[in-house]
């Protein structure tokens, strides 16, 4: 079984309790998520079954969609409702003020990630360096923020659509939308709405998964390279590409990767070589 699942994974659990559940149910042990969602977060995760999981690392880096509730006039050590809280301000910033600050969020940004975070700092992750009682400075990384719209305002909550690219911390956002406004704020509930052409309103809960089985609800291979560019190959050009040579073939200008049909069947993601005249398997793909 080869594909993938659009699972709707609710509040208080791992991302990887899912992957567990999703093992009991169907016996299958070679899984992995596309970007993990912290526990308090809910919406969509895309779970690789079988060879899909050959495309985790290029599909990594795909857009996300996310509906934030920030609440504003406090602040969270964690940037988020699982911290410890701090009152900083009563005063009621207006509309148009949440939308100027929300402009500077545009585009290309620098951004500081939670200390309470994954990200590993000489080996160790950091939230469990920052649970030690050890002094953290977190690095700032560069993020892209596509749009960010203001979808509901009522004082101390507003409500947020983000479209981002990979890497991109809504935590850090929430803290950072407090900070500029003056007031304070943090992450008070989130919900992931997409991961590239996966959308929430496709999802299946796990509810309907101890129903039915995953079978029903697994998603052809091909979605997980829809948004990568494509290169058609023939017979002989498989045959070589299986057998470890190289093709004499030219990829599209400027792309690093492709994914390689044949036969109306992706069987790979092929890369140029180091002269440009020629491609080979990066990842192949071995369906029934």
């Amino acid at each position: 079984m080869d594909g993938f699942l659009n699972i709707y994974k609710p509040k208080g659990i791992t991302s990887f309790d899912v992957i567990r559940f999703l093992r009991r149910k169907s016996g299958i042990k070679k899984m992995g998520h596309i970007g993990t969602l912290d526990p308090a977060a809910e919406g969509v995760l895309v779970v690789a079954i079988g060879q899909a999981t050959k495309l985790i690392e290029f599909m990594m880096d795909h857009d996300k969609k996310y509906m934030a509730e920030v609440l504003l006039g406090k602040k969270s050590t964690t940037y988020d409702s699982e911290g410890e809280i701090t009152e900083l301000s009563s005063q009621k910033p207006t509309e148009k003020e949440i939308l100027k600050v929300l402009k500077s969020f545009l585009g290309k940004i620098e951004q500081v990630p939670p200390v309470y975070s994954a990200i590993k700092i000489s080996g160790k992750r950091a939230y469990n360096l920052a649970r030690a009682g050890e002094k953290i400075e977190m690095k700032k990384r560069n993020v892209v923020i596509h749009s960010i719209e203001m979808n509901d305002y009522n004082y101390p909550i507003v409500v947020l659509l983000i479209h981002c690219g990979a890497g991109t911390y809504i935590r850090s956002i929430a803290n950072d939308l407090g900070e500029k406004l003056g007031v304070g704020g943090y992450l008070n509930s989130l919900k992931r709405t997409a991961v590239d052409n996966f959308i929430v309103d496709e999802s299946c809960d796990m509810d309907e998964i101890e129903k039915n089985g995953i079978e029903k609800y697994i998603i052809p291979i091909e979605r997980g390279v829809s948004e990568i560019s494509k290169i058609y190959i023939t017979q002989q050009e498989y045959t070589e590409l299986q057998n470890g040579r190289f093709v004499k073939k030219e990829m599209p200008k400027g792309v690093a990767i492709c994914a390689a049909i044949f036969n109306n069947t992706l069987v790979g993601i092929v890369e140029e070589t180091k002269d440009g005249q020629f491609i080979k398997f990066k990842k192949q793909i071995h369906l029934n």
